[in-house]
C-alpha cells in the first residue's frame, strides 16, 4: 500500500470525528474541538486505529478490569498516522513523517519498582485509559496532539496499515521475551486471538522449533497458522493439549480455563507467560500441578522498548503479522467495526481508518 502523503504545512479543522466511550453500552461518535498542542506535542493525523480487548471492555461494561468509566473517554491506543504539525519546541519527527505510537507515560520513579521496567510503575498512564481520574483519552479520533515521546517513525517499507498492529505486537514482544531465549525450545500459545497470533509470529521469529496454537474457534486458528503456528489444536481437546508438553507457554486467552490449559500443556520445569489478563478477584488455578512441576508462572503487562524491535523487525522482513488483520471500517461505522471485533468467533484485529467523510455524530 503507497504511503499517503501530506503537505508540510497543513490548515486544520476547529472540530474532528472521534469514537467516544460515553458508558456501558454506549459508543459515540462525537465532533470534538481540537485543542492547541502543547510545545513538546505534535499533530497526527491518525489513519488506522486497531481495536482493543480493553476498548471493547469500556464500550461493553463501562470497565476495563478496575479502571472504570466516570467520565466519556476517547478510546483508542492502537494507532498509525502521518506528522500533519511537528512540535513547536523542535523535538520530533517533520510534518509529513509516517509514524507509530507508543502510549504509555510512566509514573514518577519514587515507588518500589525495577527503573528498567517503567511498565510497572505506579503512576503509568495510557491512551484511552480509565485507570486514573481524570482519564486518559486515547487517539480514535482524525486529528490527536501527541508528546513527540510517543512517536516511532516508520521506515520505508512498513506501511500504516501494517503500523497498526505495532503496538500489539510489542504486548506480544514483551510475553515471549518475558519467557527467555525460545530459540529451539517448543511453544504452546492458549488463545489464537490477535495477541495470541501475534505472540506466534513473534515466537516463531525467534527461532521456536515448534509452534501450537489453540483457540475454541476456527478463524483464529487458521491465522495461527498463517503467521507460523506448526500445529493447531481446538481449546476442548484437553488431552491433546496436555501432550504438548511445551518448554514455553503464552496464556493469551484471559480465562481461568485457558490458564488451566497453560498449566496442563507445560511440560515438567517449563515457563508459563500469562499476557491474558484475567477478571479482578479470585481465580481458580490449578496451582498444585504448577508447584510439583515446578513451573515458572510469568506475568507480562503492556511493554518496554520493545516496539523499537517489533519495527526493526518489520522493517526487515523477519516479522510476518498482515494475516492477523482481517477487517477495516471508516470510523463512521464504528459501531459495526466494534461487534464485529466483539466476535472472536469471525474476525481477528478489527482496524478503524480515519478518512474525509463521516457522520457528525452517532450513537448505540
Amino acid at each position: 500500500m503507497a504511503r499517503p502523503t501530506t503537505p508540510t504545512t497543513t490548515t486544520l479543522p476547529v472540530t474532528g470525528p472521534a469514537v467516544v466511550a460515553h458508558a456501558a453500552g454506549d459508543l459515540r461518535i462525537d465532533e470534538l474541538t481540537l485543542a492547541s498542542p502543547a510545545p513538546d506535542e505534535a499533530v497526527i493525523e491518525v489513519h488506522y486505529g486497531g481495536i482493543c480487548g480493553s476498548d471493547l471492555h469500556y464500550w461493553l461494561h463501562g470497565a476495563a478490569g478496575e479502571s472504570i468509566l466516570k467520565a466519556p473517554l476517547v478510546l483508542g491506543h492502537e494507532i498509525s498516522g502521518t506528522v500533519v504539525r511537528a512540535a513547536a519546541d523542535g523535538t520530533g519527527p517533520a510534518a509529513g513523517t509516517a509514524v507509530a505510537v507508543h502510549p504509555a507515560t510512566p509514573g514518577p520513579g519514587a515507588a518500589r519498582y525495577p527503573a528498567d521496567r517503567p511498565n510497572l510503575s505506579p503512576g503509568c498512564t495510557y491512551l484511552g485509559s480509565a485507570a486514573r481520574f481524570p482519564h486518559r483519552d486515547g487517539a480514535f479520533s482524525r486529528y490527536v496532539n501527541l508528546p513527540t515521546r510517543m512517536l516511532r517513525t516508520l521506515p520505508e517499507g512498513i506501511g500504516l496499515r501494517t503500523a497498526a498492529l505495532i503496538e500489539p505486537a510489542a504486548v506480544a514482544w514483551h510475553a515471549v521475551a518475558r519467557a527467555g531465549n525460545v530459540a529451539g525450545k517448543t511453544a504452546l500459545v492458549i488463545g489464537s486471538g490477535p495477541i495470541g497470533a501475534l505472540a506466534v509470529a513473534v515466537l516463531k521469529r525467534a527461532g521456536a522449533s515448534r509452534i501450537t496454537a489453540v483457540d475454541m474457534h476456527e478463524k483464529p486458528l487458521d491465522i495461527a497458522k498463517a503467521v507460523g503456528a506448526d500445529q493447531v489444536i481446538t481449546a476442548g481437546d484437553a488431552e491433546a493439549i496436555a501432550a504438548v508438553e511445551a518448554d514455553v507457554v503464552i496464556e493469551s486467552s484471559g480465562n481461568h480455563h485457558g490458564l488451566a490449559s497453560a498449566i496442563q500443556g507445560a511440560t515438567r520445569g517449563g515457563t508459563v507467560v500469562m499476557v491474558g489478563l484475567l477478571p479482578t478477584g479470585p481465580q481458580p488455578v490449578l496451582i498444585s500441578l504448577a508447584i510439583t512441576r515446578e513451573l515458572e508462572l510469568k506475568g507480562s503487562f503492556r511493554f518496554n522498548d520493545e516496539i523499537d524491535d517489533v519495527i526493526a523487525a518489520l522493517a526487515d522482513g523477519s516479522l510476518q503479522i498482515d494475516p492477523v488483520i482481517t477487517h477495516e471500517y471508516p470510523v463512521g461505522e464504528a459501531l459495526e467495526a466494534f461487534s464485529v471485533a466483539r466476535n472472536s468467533a469471525e474476525s481477528g484485529k478489527v482496524l478503524l481508518s480515519f478518512g474525509e467523510t463521516h457522520p457528525a455524530s452517532a450513537s448505540a
